[in-house]
């Protein structure tokens, strides 16, 4: 690969509080890229660039610009509400990627769906977002529970922080069902949680309502919404990854989203490899959650 035919201005300072440069972003994606690929590879991927670094202007970006290579891949989508269809970037390789850190993509926004199957979801997710004051720790106890619920149904789910002050959960699901039957599924379990943990956990979309309480997101299920995939950095102070991890090391809460960044996440690596690498082994059924009552 011959990167110099797709990165351009490497010494433009990403995080200027870090001293993290735009070279330095492209370097942990490219030896990040075996562990990136596998998740999200031919999925319609939303660009969220900041050509400036963190401490600049950002925007989101749909639409794969006229100028993409030919190795960057083109998902077309219909937006009903637009009345339009979108051609959306699809990273197939290691070379697409690179090329959208280049344009200023820090972060890894993709749909929740695979070409050729787009209207169809092969993973539901759980959001945790705690409100203040609540932490990331508030979020552990309820991930433990809906993991709880989710193995009696014949489901099993994989953790992460969200690289923020939340905690993700990816499901790999048989990719069969609509998002409107997907978001049906997540409100379920969630609509449950919430009778068994009133004092914890909301569903209040309106955020002023969930002070001290965790969110559970599970509109992030619906049409055209996406996700922060594991790996991916988050345009924050020190450059934190959205790193897997063990259900143990939920469980034991001696955790913090703080200690996985650009610049220590190796040696984690190193020790476990990708806690991953088993996710699309299996894939399950989501009727159970469906039938909820």
């Amino acid at each position: 690969m011959d990167l110099s035919k797709i990165i351009t201005n490497p010494d433009k300072i990403f995080y200027p509080a870090d001293l993290i440069y735009k070279k330095d972003v492209i370097a942990y994606y490219y030896l990040m890229a075996d562990h990136i690929l596998p998740y999200i590879s031919n999925r319609p991927f939303v660009m969220n660039r900041f050509p400036d670094g963190i401490a600049g202007k950002s925007f989101y970006q749909k639409e794969i610009p006229a100028y993409a290579p030919n190795f960057l891949n083109k998902v077309a989508i219909w937006h009903e509400k637009e009345k339009k269809w979108v051609n959306y970037p699809s990273v197939a390789n290691k070379e697409a990627l690179l090329w959208l850190v280049n344009q200023g993509v820090i972060e890894l926004h993709c749909w929740l769906s695979e070409v050729p199957r787009i209207e169809n979801p092969d993973i539901l997710v759980f959001d945790l977002d705690p409100e203040p004051p609540l932490t990331f720790q508030d979020c552990l106890p309820v991930a433990l529970l809906l993991r709880e619920v989710l193995l009696k149904l014949g489901l099993e789910a994989w953790p992460k922080t969200s690289g923020k002050e939340g905690l993700h959960l990816f499901v790999p699901i048989e990719p069969k069902y609509g998002f409107k039957d997907t978001t049906r599924a997540a409100f379920n379990l969630c609509r449950l949680i919430l009778k068994a943990y009133p004092e914890k956990v909301t569903l209040e979309r309106v955020i002023k309502k969930r002070t001290g309480k965790v969110y559970l997101d599970y509109l992030q299920n619906t049409r055209g919404r996406t996700m922060v995939f594991p790996y991916s950095l988050r345009p924050l102070p020190k450059a934190p990854v959205s790193t897997p991890l063990l259900w143990e090391e939920v469980t034991k809460g001696e955790i913090s989203p703080a200690e996985f960044t650009i610049k220590t996440i190796w040696e984690r690596v190193k020790k476990y490899g990708d806690l991953w690498s088993n996710f699309h082994r299996r894939r399950y059924d989501i009727k159970p959650l469906l039938e909820l009552i």
